[in-house]
């Protein structure tokens, strides 16, 4: 890992969020967001051999090996540690080993629930994404209710995503899997705008939502798009909703 500063910020029980990326991009976008907005300052580095061989390019016009971040961020109501990831690693070994060091860090700050933002891929288009949503513990189960998500009750999630929350439970911190309804065929900013909302409003928290606003308007217009395109295809023959050509309903694949 490499620091940013030789100096650690003072937290109090910070909450960890992951917003690793995966199908839609739904959780990481929702996490940049925070990261800008706050703003939040960053913390560390995590590069691992597991990442993908592969240089990412900036706006700026420079390069960074593939890697993870960590940011943080003292606020009147909650501190957080954000994280924020170019790739996920690629093999299960690499998975773990990944979760048990960002969750070793977490801890230092005394970190006693993390959450994970994810996908909850359906295979169709829908104007108001739900909120699905699952927890290491009944009691954090009862607070997903009362915040209008669904409760998931059977499937899983895979990856980085099931794995963080997994890990949280043996080492006696609460976890939590929020999932936004997406296709799974766009980058979803929609999805990513929903889940941040009611994270948001399980935290207590306000940020500005302007330009994920944007991101949200920018996922409908590519669905319209879309759309346009697939009834083109059938010869100007309309179906309801509109769909692409629809998979099972899966309730818990992530990647």
């Amino acid at each position: 890992m490499v620091y940013s500063t030789a100096d650690r910020p003072k937290l109090k029980s910070p909450h960890l969020i992951c917003g690793f990326p995966g199908s839609g991009y739904v959780g990481k976008i929702a996490v940049d967001h925070l990261i800008q907005e706050l703003p939040a300052n960053h913390l560390v580095d995590i590069y691992s051999s597991s990442f993908p061989p592969q240089i990412m390019i900036k706006p700026d016009g420079t390069s960074d090996l593939m890697k993870n971040s960590i940011f943080w961020w003292h606020g009147d109501e909650a501190d957080l540690l954000l994280l924020t990831g170019d790739s996920q690693p690629v093999n299960p070994d690499s998975e773990y080993a990944l979760a048990e060091e960002v969750l070793g860090l977490a801890e230092q700050f005394g970190t006693q629930q993390v959450f994970t933002l994810a996908a909850y891929i359906t295979g169709v288009f829908v104007d108001k994404p739900k909120i699905f949503g699952t927890a290491t513990d009944s009691e954090t189960v009862k607070v997903l209710s009362s915040n209008n998500i669904s409760v998931m009750d059977s499937g899983s999630i895979t990856g980085m995503n099931g794995l963080v929350i997994g890990i949280a439970k043996l080492r006696n911190i609460k976890g939590v899997c929020l999932l936004g309804e997406t296709s799974g065929y766009v980058v979803d900013g929609k999805a990513s705008k929903a889940v941040l909302e009611t994270l948001l409003q399980i935290l207590n928290v306000r940020v500005d939502m302007a330009n994920l606003d944007k991101r949200a308007k920018d996922t409908e217009m590519l669905i319209q798009t879309i759309e346009q395109q697939m009834l083109a295809a059938k010869g100007g023959r309309q179906f309801e909703g509109q769909q692409p050509p629809q998979k099972p309903r899966d309730t818990g694949y992530i990647s």
